[in-house]
């Protein structure tokens, strides 16, 4: 289509336009057509167009103390109010400053679309159906206004059906009824969309449209019937917080004008306004507010019934609304709202063409009725987004008893129910049922949540990027160096393509052609930016960007196969580092981890800590240490005893965050020292590692003399550091945890001895290959919070046969005892096709499970994948039950035979890591 074409056509469609006949309350707020600026100002947003009437004091009167307030009565707050009286919890209140929904939830589209690329967030969405069609007319006997009309997703590329048939291949494991449709098939489904330049689509019947109001008043109406209370024109004005005698800061009480309630427990669900409640209680809230708009067209003749759609590519949404449309979408430069009003109720902003425009564009081209169809109104609210289009969830790390629900990225009424629930469990037994990591506020290092700069990159690019196919291995460009562990240059001038996590640069792979920086972020050349040219990262970026072999796997495989036939070296620095020490160190050691981490000082121990129901928390390795008169952040001086424990750096944050939260409940006498950012990690691996090292360190590195599982400090070119025989690759190795200024030394010393043995830099694009191949676990993906150690085949790691108790002991003897109905196996297929997991998986005809982490063994030669499997009839999982099934896993519409293995099939007698080569 030429540029003048596209232009006539969006201007007959805006031609049109009228403006909305302001409905009785509402307001509008005019704003200036030209883009904001993403540091500027919006002074405009203050011209008042229509005042609203409001009601003076609350409705009703406030009571002297609750169990929980809920704060904020949009859909996250009615289904939390809703789901804590469904649980028991009746002395609750929600108070809203105005009336419920008055802040984002009255203007949203309300659509509900039951499958993305995350399990967690199918069983979500399929909650919040539940909820909506048919718990409370049940419960209520009221109609909430759902509608099924079905949803139908718009692929006009061959990455994009992929991502399709990957959708369709995990909905089979959870029911849900999907097709892809050729544009033939599309047509008939929809008789007035444009097919010709499509490659398919996929249709889900049961999806739908909520009614924000309807559902609303019918939560509310649920919870107050089970005793709970809702308080509407009543804002809150301050946090009540006191500290305790452990220097806790603990939530005591919700301030308002009308009086305070006592609490311990208040939930932000506030939307919009959640970072302003959160800053009354000294929590940051890392969310950012923008405009977010959609139209809805005049009468068209032959769109009644039609399903809801979701053209990605264009960036557009098409949902029904009787015999009209609703057009919206994510553009690249959305407008900020830079001063977030108290008084908002109810209210709009004028629609700023020159943003929205570019969106129409693309309705036209899969509606071109559209193109002469009238505007009947505009629809421009804030809405709240965050840094990586995930919401803000749980506990914060700041203040115990203040919970946020908030920064739903526009989805608060689709993800609302499932959310809800979730929280209303966080709240009543301290986690939550399901796996919400990716949702829970501890998954951001507490540096970065009053970061701005970080929320604001990062906000704008996953707001842009939102209808952009979900990649496996993508990467985002805004909010890098943030952290920089002490090997960053050197690696960086050795080809190092790093990944961010948790703000570190971490190394994912090594680029024989050269250094290529994550740069500044430029906003796409958004807002006045000067977009990079020549962007060697995000060139590489791109050719991640894909379902197939990306163009660098020979040189992940280069990566791989060194590791295992001669010596590796991993910098895996960006590892959180803590100290756990004092008087109650060994009780507190004995509750939170499942091993026996009390042997002697200079063991290592491969450990889980759980949460009362038996789930994982984390992984790691504990070592016990001594006290040392230095008082480096190597060797602390402390009294009482001492651990050192290694977690992933990515979940550092969550670790520290729950031994915390631990250590405070049992009021151990205790400290927790994060020394992360002060140590550097070093693991040379592979088969030669010894004859690598032993010119390196200053003692025996023979099996006798430094055993697997066992650390010691020892110099290493000179300097101080702590070594390890351990490996997360299933090798023969050694990790060096080392004083930060002594990385770069150190990390040339190693490679300067190993040049002779063919030594190599790796990344974690290698160890995630390695690792799996080898059947060693990832948290927060073959092992989550909602899967115990039994089920997770680590057993191992847990202390049941002694009598010493620890968090979650109950739950696995009682698990133990009923045996496991869900199991982790491996399976492996023979054909040379890349798995990323969510791969259904097939046992006798019926699908079982999901795949939950996969990746390609170059030494195996073929993908491996790991993923829980259930029996279909409800029975326990037995060895028996495994061993009789015939298997296959399908990917993308397609099904492989696979097979299944009770052990890793590579080294599964664990000789490689004990220095045992044959």
């Amino acid at each position: 289509m030429s540029s003048t074409a596209s232009t006539l056509r969006i201007a007959t469609f805006c031609r049109s336009s009228r403006h909305l006949l302001p409905k009785s309350g509402l307001r509008y707020f005019s704003s200036a057509a030209q883009s904001l600026t993403p540091e500027g100002n919006d002074p405009s947003s203050k011209s008042l167009k229509q005042e609203r009437p409001g009601t003076k004091g609350p409705t009703k009167p406030l009571p002297k103390c609750a169990d929980a307030v809920v704060i904020g009565g949009g859909s996250m707050g009615c289904q939390t109010l809703y789901h804590l009286a469904k649980m028991g919890i009746t002395n609750v209140v929600l108070l809203e400053r105005d009336q419920l929904t008055a802040g984002t939830t009255w203007h949203t589209a309300g659509l509900l679309w039951q499958l993305r690329p995350s399990d967690i967030e199918v069983e979500l969405l399929g909650h919040t159906r539940q909820v909506v069609s048919k718990d409370l007319e049940q419960e209520t006997g009221l109609h909430t206004g759902w509608i099924e009309n079905g949803g139908l997703f718009i692929a006009s590329n061959k990455q994009r059906l992929d991502e399709y048939k990957r959708l369709m291949s995990l909905g089979k494991a959870y029911g849900i009824e999907s097709h892809v449709l050729s544009p033939s098939e599309t047509k008939d489904l929809y008789p007035l969309m444009n097919v010709s330049d499509l490659y398919g689509t996929l249709y889900v019947p049961t999806d739908g449209t909520m009614d924000p109001a309807g559902t609303c008043s019918t939560l509310a109406r649920a919870a107050t019937t089970r005793g709970a209370t809702v308080i509407e024109n009543c804002p809150v004005t301050g946090i009540q917080v006191k500290v305790d005698d452990f220097g806790i800061r603990r939530v005591t009480g919700v301030e308002t004008d009308y009086g305070t309630i006592q609490t311990a427990c208040a939930i932000n669900c506030a939307g919009v306004w959640a970072r302003k409640l959160g800053a009354m209680a000294g929590v940051n809230v890392p969310l950012i507010a923008m405009r977010h708009a959609y139209v809805v067209t005049e009468r068209i003749e032959g769109i009644q019934n039609m399903p809801n759609v979701r053209d990605h590519d264009a960036s557009v949404y098409l949902r029904l609304q009787g015999d009209a449309l609703s057009v919206g979408g994510y553009e690249p430069n959305p407008n900020f709202w830079e001063e977030v009003l108290d008084k908002f109720a109810f209210s709009l902003f004028d629609l700023d063409w020159d943003v929205f425009t570019q969106l129409i564009e693309g309705a036209i081209n899969r509606i071109p009725v559209l193109e002469t169809t009238g505007v009947k109104s505009t629809v421009c609210g804030p809405e709240s987004f965050t840094a990586d289009h995930k919401p803000l969830m749980g506990e914060t790390p700041e203040l115990r008893g203040f919970y946020l629900g908030c920064g739903f990225n526009s989805a608060g009424m689709m993800l609302g129910g499932g959310c809800g629930k979730e929280l209303a469990h966080w709240v009543i037994h301290g986690r939550p049922e399901m796996d919400m990591y990716g949702y829970d506020i501890r998954r951001f290092h507490h540096s970065m949540t009053n970061d701005n700069r970080w929320i604001r990159e990062r906000s704008h690019e996953s707001y842009a990027k939102n209808y952009s196919v979900v990649f496996p291995h993508d990467e985002p460009l805004a909010g890098r160096n943030m952290r920089h562990d002490p090997l960053y240059q050197e690696l960086l001038q050795q080809g190092c393509v790093f990944q961010e996590r948790h703000g570190w640069e971490r190394p994912g792979w090594f680029n024989p052609t050269g250094p290529a920086p994550a740069l500044d972020y430029d906003y796409y050349g958004m807002y006045d930016n000067k977009q990079h040219e020549d962007y060697r990262y995000n060139q590489l970026l791109r050719e991640d960007y894909t379902f197939d072999f990306p163009s660098h796997h020979d040189q992940i495989k280069s990566e791989c196969l060194t590791c295992r036939n001669a010596a590796a070296v991993f910098d895996m620095s960006y590892f959180g580092k803590f100290y756990l020490v004092g008087p109650d160190a060994k009780e507190a050691a004995d509750w939170l981890f499942t091993a026996d981490v009390s042997t002697s000082i200079g063991k290592t121990v491969y450990t889980c800590m759980l949460n009362s129901r038996g789930g994982a928390e984390s992984d790691l390795t504990v070592s016990r240490i001594e006290s040392s008169p230095q008082g480096s952040s190597l060797t602390p001086t402390f009294e009482g005893d001492g651990y050192y424990l290694a977690v992933g750096g990515g979940v550092a944050q969550h670790n520290l965050s729950h031994i915390t939260s631990v250590l405070q409940d049992r009021r151990l006498n205790c400290r927790l020292l994060d020394c992360s950012a002060e140590m550097g990690m070093i693991s040379v691996q592979g088969p030669l590692s010894r004859a690598v090292l032993q010119d390196v360190l200053d003692v025996d590195l023979s099996n006798e003399a430094f055993p697997f599982s066992t650390h010691q400090v020892v110099k290493a070119a000179g300097h101080w550091v702590r070594a390890m025989r351990l490996s997360f690759v299933g090798e023969m190795g050694w990790e060096l945890h080392v004083p930060r200024e002594a990385c770069v030394p150190v990390h040339r010393a190693v490679m300067q001895s190993g040049a002779k043995f063919g030594i190599a830099n790796a990344g974690y694009r290698a160890i995630d290959s390695l690792s799996i191949e080898k059947g060693y676990r990832h948290w927060h993906a073959d092992l989550r919070s909602d899967d115990t150690p039994l089920e997770a085949g680590l057993a191992f790691t847990c202390k049941l046969k002694s009598k010493i108790p620890f968090l979650g002991r109950e739950a696995l003897e009682a698990q133990k005892a009923r045996g496991l109905f869900k199991r982790l196996m491996c399976f492996t297929i023979d054909q040379k096709v890349p798995l990323f997991g969510l791969e259904a998986i097939w046992r006798n005809g019926k699908v079982v499970g999901l795949v939950r982490r996969a990746d390609f063994a170059f030494t195996l030669n073929k993908s491996v994948a790991y993923g829980y499997i259930r029996d279909p009839e409800g029975a326990a999982v037995t060895t028996d039950f495994v061993k009789q099934g015939e298997y296959s896993l399908e990917r993308m519409g397609v099904s492989y035979p696979a097979k299944v293995h009770l052990k890793s099939p590579f080294d599964p007698s664990n000789k490689r890591v004990k220095g045992i080569y044959e």
